[in-house]
């Protein structure tokens, strides 16, 4: 992965912006021209908004320019393509509206595709790693998940996409009560179902459309994150505007925790639950975070311990691919300014050292 990109040494200072009304000309140029440059668009944003990886270790780099004066108005929208060796492959740029929903990708093997937007799978769509477009099946017909199946959305619609048959399609046997859905990489289904009755939620797991086993969740109003890899998952646990811990196995079902310390100010989040991230590392530590905020490791796959990481700047938005983690320092509003520290930083040491993503010519 450490030649997927190439980087500048952590502790950078924050981007210089230049000249502010420079910036804001060729921002406003770039959210109005009907077909905008991906280099204008990408210059302009300064920061992307997502990161995915593909197998091969090429990255797609998503980029949205937003109506700086308004919520609605002109919009640009950008991704770049970068191969194993740092270099641009390929890039393309769009118009569109401040309304519209951003574009979003999943890594799979052999390239990206577009998670779609709406109720339905109209929109998705698969790039390769050369960025050459290429349709997908998608069918209404629900699908046993396999392994290497890849959750693309959830929960409305929930959407899983087969790379062997660039098929998109619902996975067979969730139920309607679904609120949440995670699939592993052996094509298990985990599941939080609501109930309209005094029945507590639980969260249900699934394999070849049977039922393996179910875990009752301790707090009746729980939503949150669900996420599940290897032996492990884990369900954020919120409570009215709080977040109260974790429900945690590690050992595929069998054992279930409950973490309502292990380090974490879960009372002090400043934003709640909408704020919250959860992923989980392929080691099976898990990464619990809150927008703009502070974040924190597991010290284990056990998950009963964190300590805070170390970053070099708030982040926006966070990611993990294996165990390399992304954090994206931009503004939660559409500026024409930078904010300090603005850009992509990667550590692939679980957070002890970071580096600032610098494209390679």
């Amino acid at each position: 992965m450490s030649a997927a990109v190439a980087v500048a040494a952590c502790g950078a200072a924050g981007i210089d912006d230049g000249d502010s009304g420079g910036r804001e000309a060729r921002y406003k140029r770039a959210i109005e021209d009907p077909h905008p440059q991906p280099s204008d668009v990408i210059e302009a944003a300064g920061a992307p908004t997502g990161v995915v990886r593909a197998d091969d270790g090429s990255l797609l780099l998503s980029y949205d320019l937003r109506n700086v004066e308004d919520d609605e108005g002109p919009a640009a929208f950008a991704w770049r393509i970068v191969g194993p060796d740092g270099r641009t492959v390929a890039e393309h740029a769009e118009h569109g509206n401040a309304e519209a929903t951003r574009t979003t990708f999943k890594g799979v093997a052999g390239g990206f595709v577009r998670v779609p937007s709406g109720e339905g799978a109209d929109g998705a769509y698969l790039l390769d790693v050369r960025g050459k477009r290429h349709k997908v099946v998608i069918t209404d017909t629900p699908m046993r998940t396999r392994p290497g199946d890849i959750l693309l959305s959830e929960p409305e619609p929930t959407l899983v996409y087969r790379t062997a048959t660039r098929t998109v399609a619902p996975p067979a046997g969730v139920a309607d009560d679904a609120i949440l859905v995670a699939v592993d990489e052996r094509g298990t289904v985990w599941s939080l179902a609501q109930f309209l009755t005094d029945e507590p939620n639980r969260v249900v797991r699934q394999r070849d459309g049977r039922t393996l086993g179910s875990r009752a969740v301790p707090y009746s109003d729980s939503g949150g994150i669900l996420v599940a890899g290897g032996a492990t998952a884990a369900l954020s646990l919120t409570q009215s505007e709080d977040v109260r811990g974790l429900l945690v196995t590690t050992d595929d079902g069998e054992h279930w925790q409950t973490v309502r310390d292990g380090g974490i100010p879960w009372k002090t989040l400043k934003g709640g639950p909408v704020s919250l991230g959860l992923e989980l590392l392929t080691d099976g530590r898990l990464l619990v975070g809150e927008e703009g905020g502070r974040y924190w490791l597991a010290d284990d796959r056990t998950n009963r311990a964190f300590h805070e990481l170390r970053t070099p700047a708030p982040f926006t938005s966070f990611a993990v691919d294996g165990t390399t983690l992304y954090g994206i320092a931009d503004s939660t509003t559409a500026t024409y300014g930078l904010v300090k520290g603005e850009g992509l930083w990667i550590s692939h040491d679980g957070g002890r050292e970071w580096r600032q993503y610098k494209q390679r010519r």
